[in-house]
C-alpha cells in the first residue's frame, strides 16, 4: 500500500528529499491529467498533488485560478476526479497522491463519503487550503477512518502556532514559503530555515516547502532547508501554454526539478 511517507523514504529506510508537483484535475481534460500523472512519475516525481477544481480558490493566483475555471467549464467534478485516479492507478501509477482543494468541496460532497471515495480511488491524503488548524478535526477524523492523512499547512504568519500545528501533523507538513497566493516568484525571502526548525521541534513528520518555487535552483535551495519542494503554478502554466500537447513539456520540466531536489 502506497503511503505519503514513502515519498520521503529511500529504499534503505533513510530520509530522502522529495519533489512534489501539482496539477489541476481536468485541465484541459481528465484524459490529459491521467497521462500527465504517469509522465511525472516517470520523470521523478515522488508524490503528486491533485487539485480538485473549485469556483472560488482563494489561495490561488491567476494561473491556477484560470486552470480551475477551465476544468469546471469542462465538467470536472469530484466524482470524475475519483474515477480518473482509479483508472490511472490501474495503468501503473504508484506514487502517493494527495488531493488539494477547499473545505466546501469536501463538505458539500459529504466528508465521510468524500473520504471513502478518495480512499477507494487510491488517494493517500488531502490538503484543504482554507481549513484553519482549530477546525481541522471535522475533516481529519473522517479522513483518518479511511486511512487518509490531512496535511497541515504552516505559513510565515503562523508564528507561535507552528510548534502546536506540527505536533499534530500527519503525512507531511506543507510549509508555505511566501505571503499571498500561489504563483511564480523571482525570489523567496522568507526565513524558511527558521520555520522548518520550529516544525522539527514539534514533529518528525517530513516538511516540504511550496508557493513560488519555479526554477531548479530555487527547488534545490528549498529542499536543502527542508525535506522537499512543491511546485504548482509553473507546471500549470505549461499546461495552459501547450494544452493537450503539454505532457512532454511537463515531463521535461518535472525531471529538471526532481533532479535538482534529489541532489540537494
Amino acid at each position: 500500500m502506497t503511503r505519503i511517507r514513502d515519498a520521503f523514504t529511500a529504499q534503505d529506510g533513510s530520509r530522502r528529499k522529495a519533489f512534489i508537483p501539482f496539477i489541476t484535475c481536468g485541465d484541459p481534460t481528465l484524459s490529459f491529467t491521467g497521462g500527465a500523472l504517469l509522465a511525472m512519475q516517470e520523470a521523478g516525481a515522488d508524490l503528486i498533488e491533485l487539485g480538485i477544481p473549485f469556483s472560488d480558490p482563494t489561495a490561488e493566483g491567476p494561473v491556477i485560478q484560470e486552470a480551475n475555471i477551465r476544468a469546471l467549464a469542462g465538467g470536472v467534478t469530484a466524482d470524475r476526479a475519483f474515477g480518473m485516479v482509479k483508472e490511472v492507478r490501474g495503468r501503473g501509477l504508484t506514487v502517493p497522491l494527495v488531493f488539494m482543494t477547499y473545505a466546501n468541496v469536501v463538505f458539500g460532497y459529504g466528508t465521510e463519503r468524500f473520504a471513502a471515495k478518495a480512499a477507494e480511488a487510491g488517494v493517500q491524503g488531502a490538503i484543504l487550503l482554507d481549513v484553519p488548524f482549530e477546525e481541522k478535526e471535522e475533516f481529519s477524523e473522517p479522513l483518518a477512518k479511511e486511512g487518509l492523512e490531512l496535511v497541515s499547512l504552516i505559513a510565515p504568519t503562523s508564528h507561535d502556532r507552528i510548534r502546536t500545528i506540527a505536533r499534530e501533523a500527519r503525512g507531511f507538513v506543507y510549509c508555505v514559503s511566501s505571503l499571498g497566493v500561489t504563483g511564480v516568484r523571482s525570489k523567496i525571502t522568507t526565513g524558511i530555515g527558521a520555520m522548518v526548525e520550529l516544525v522539527r521541534e514539534g514533529t518528525d513528520v517530513p516538511v516540504a516547502v511550496g508557493f513560488g518555487i519555479s526554477t531548479p535552483g530555487q527547488a534545490a535551495k528549498m529542499a536543502g532547508l527542508s525535506d522537499g519542494a512543491i511546485v504548482g503554478s509553473a507546471i500549470v502554466r505549461l499546461v495552459a501554454e501547450h494544452g493537450e500537447g503539454a505532457v512532454p513539456f511537463v515531463a521535461e520540466y518535472v525531471k529538471s526539478m526532481a533532479d535538482a531536489v534529489h541532489s540537494a
